[in-house]
């Protein structure tokens, strides 16, 4: 999703879709949720889909047709892949060349790489339940 602007409007719809986990959220209540009408709902959800960062499924609630809006699930892949690669603080690191494993300046006992892993791999892991 970095590489996508998102207004803070779609931004907060796309997390709250994310938090909304495997089940997914229907988009009448994502509308609600944010405070805006079902058009301006709908609009957000179609530039989010159209973006490729949720999928759009037709379901019926309660009688009335809507949709089940979901986290793209290669989005979440390509988070982990590419762009959790790319933030791996070893990469900008000054002792770069000079760590190894069992060295003075070791992975296993790097501050600012288990810092990173802490935040990227298990909150991930937490917001996906």
């Amino acid at each position: 999703m970095s590489s996508v602007t998102l207004t803070p409007l779609e931004k907060k719809a796309y997390d709250l879709i994310k938090k909304s986990g495997k089940k997914g959220i229907l988009q009448n209540e994502l509308w609600k949720k944010l405070g805006v009408d079902s058009r301006e709902g709908s609009r957000i959800a179609l530039k989010l889909v159209k973006r490729g960062l949720i999928e759009r499924e037709p379901v019926v609630h309660n009688g009335k047709r809507t949709y089940r809006l979901y986290l793209k699930k290669e989005d979440l892949l390509y988070k982990i892949r590419l762009d959790g690669v790319l933030d791996v603080p070893c990469f900008t690191c000054p002792h770069y060349t000079r760590c190894s494993s069992g060295g003075y300046i070791n992975p296993a006992t790097c501050d600012k790489l288990t810092e990173w892993i802490i935040k990227n791999v298990y909150e991930e892991g937490r917001s996906e339940n």
